[in-house]
């Protein structure tokens, strides 16, 4: 039985204050949602200790938007696992398209990282997905395949979460049609041995495409951006018919 999972990656927005908001007014939205489907919130690491103790006891699941791959050292500006795991952090984001566009993440990187989540007994979702060049010049299947190829070397896919993000549909308002998402899930479903992974989709997700995402047999939930910032959007999107 495939889990479903629907996750908001804040990115680099909101403040402490801003983040204890949000989850004020999101909690109640959320009591009554289904209990089959798990909430995460993925936070700037500067918001994930007060979110943490505002959630306890709550269904809301904790993410963070990176990791590194060893315990602890001189890597400035990185968070390790240890501190991750110490403040309730379940789930953590590896691999997304902007660390690897703009912060040179490589599938090397994203597969230490990958292990360095398992190992600290976090569930990674594994980011992966074609530019619009790569799509136009019909590589679309050959870039993900070579991309799971090389990220999930050793991985333990008992505790994975993938999600598929077409570079072009992040972010731009383009949404992939609904159809060829689940076509592309489809065939990361087929290079992966445990076909349980929950696999999402994530590309300017709204609430008045959730419905239609969420009918596609392949599909397993959500990585939400830019609708994840409002509670009202959000909560719309986690509740979806």
């Amino acid at each position: 039985m495939r889990k479903i999972i629907i996750a908001g990656n804040w990115k680099m927005y909101k403040t402490q204050a801003e983040a204890l908001e949000f989850v004020q007014t999101f909690k109640s939205k959320v009591d009554n949602t289904n209990e089959s489907r798990e909430i995460v919130l993925c936070a700037p690491f500067t918001t994930l200790g007060a979110m943490s103790k505002n959630l306890h006891g709550s269904r809301i699941r904790l993410g963070a938007q990176n990791i590194h791959w060893e315990d602890a050292g001189a890597y400035t500006g990185e968070i390790a696992g240890p501190m991750l795991t110490e403040i309730g952090v379940n789930y953590v984001i590896i691999g997304h398209s902007e660390r690897r566009q703009y912060f040179g993440e490589t599938d090397e990187t994203v597969n230490l990282r990958l292990l360095a989540a398992q190992k600290h007994g976090l569930i990674p979702i594994l980011c992966v997905g074609e530019s619009k060049s790569q799509r136009d010049a019909g590589e679309t299947e050959k870039i993900i395949i070579n991309q799971l190829k090389r990220d999930l070397v050793d991985v333990d896919q008992n505790n994975l979460v993938i999600a598929y993000e077409p570079i072009w549909a992040i972010g731009t308002g383009d949404t992939c049609e609904s159809t060829e998402a689940n076509r592309v899930i489809g065939l990361i479903r087929e290079q992966l041995t445990n076909k349980n992974v929950p696999i999402q989709y994530g590309g300017s997700v709204k609430p008045n495409n959730i419905d239609e995402i969420m009918k596609q047999s392949e599909i397993d939930g959500a990585l939400v951006g830019g609708a994840s910032l409002d509670p009202a959007d959000f909560a719309s999107i986690v509740n979806y018919q």
